[in-house]
């Protein structure tokens, strides 16, 4: 039999049987299964709130949920529902454009652009969105007519500021311009994430200006713009239910009038309750395939998608019910 010793082993420790130690038959060892009693009183626990919190949704007549059915597709929830989604589009859209345009200022090298666009970002990240609404939706009480024309000059055009700013106007000029200083810091951010040697490199390459842009440091930018700018736009659509304030029937404002006449006040605040959800969820999972396709030159192999993933599994059953069909039939 083969033995071996340690070369510093002292002379009365016994010899090591090579055999016994390198050939293990795997059966004769036990395999014992860890074990997580508190995972299972975790899950259990959990388990049991959530079934007490919805046996209270279903039991309890407080939430009165044929009122909830009744005014959830009424007429004027729905229009009140597209004015929210058009706000929320008219905000972001125009927030983001000009977010772009300040984001850029802050980065050149213009001291003069820098300035003004580091104050519009101080100015309205300070002040409050209501005042921000309530001073455009008033701004006639400080400019009764704007006019158009040479700056300190004579004036081409000029018009009645209450006959153009209305409320609808002054709320979507109000959101844009408050989203506008958190957009342009969030593009900033992403745009100085790329690392600057992959500009050096493509200038030493001859890559043009214009295409640097949009293959190099966009696509790339993207992946850290994505996240916070998906949270702004949420935000956005929930922060809307500001301007009923302003007396305009978003879907907050409208859903106010309504309980304000029979009193039902929570199931109606669950309508909008249940519209905000369903809509965000909607923004959720367009976020989430928007930020796959900017992952493609960041992963080698995009991860399924939760539809993907349930398309493999129902295929995975089939072909085993398949195969143990045809082990049946032999």
């Amino acid at each position: 039999m083969t033995t071996i010793r340690t070369a510093h082993a002292p002379p009365g420790v016994p010899a090591i049987d090579a055999r016994a130690d390198l050939h293990i038959d795997p059966e004769d060892l036990t395999v014992v299964k860890s074990r997580h009693p508190w995972r299972w009183v975790a899950a259990a626990t959990m388990l049991v709130l959530v079934a007490m919190f919805v046996n209270g949704l279903v039991t309890n007549p407080g939430w009165d949920w044929p009122t909830f059915a009744q005014y959830f597709t009424a007429p004027a929830v729905l229009k009140a529902l597209l004015l929210t989604i058009q706000l929320t589009v008219y905000g972001s859209v125009l927030g983001f454009a000009l977010g772009i345009v300040l984001a850029v200022c802050r980065l050149s090298k213009n001291p003069v652009l820098q300035t003004v666009s580091w104050t519009y970002i101080w100015a309205f990240r300070s002040i409050p969105l209501i005042v921000q609404l309530l001073f455009w939706f008033n701004i006639a009480y400080l400019y009764q007519t704007l006019s158009l024309g040479i700056p300190f000059g004579p004036s081409f055009f000029e018009f009645n500021v209450n006959g153009v700013i209305s409320g609808m106007t002054a709320a979507v000029l109000g959101l844009a311009l408050h989203q506008a200083a958190y957009s342009a810091e969030i593009i900033r951010a992403g745009i100085i994430s790329v690392d600057s040697g992959q500009l050096e490199a493509a200038a030493a390459l001859g890559i043009p200006r214009r295409r640097q842009f949009f293959r190099i440091i966009l696509p790339q930018a993207m992946r850290a713009i994505l996240p916070n700018a998906a949270n702004e736009v949420i935000s956005l659509f929930k922060g809307t239910s500001i301007v009923s304030t302003m007396a305009i029937a978003e879907l907050f404002y409208q859903v106010q009038v309504v309980y304000g006449r029979n009193g039902r006040v929570v199931p109606l605040l669950m309508v909008a309750t249940v519209w905000y959800i369903l809509l965000t969820t909607v923004l959720t999972i367009g976020q989430y395939y928007v930020e796959r396709h900017y992952a493609k030159g960041a992963q080698r192999a995009l991860p399924l998608t939760p539809w993907q993933q349930i398309q493999r599994k129902m295929t995975t059953i089939n072909a085993a019910r398949q195969e143990s069909s045809f082990g049946g039939v032999r």
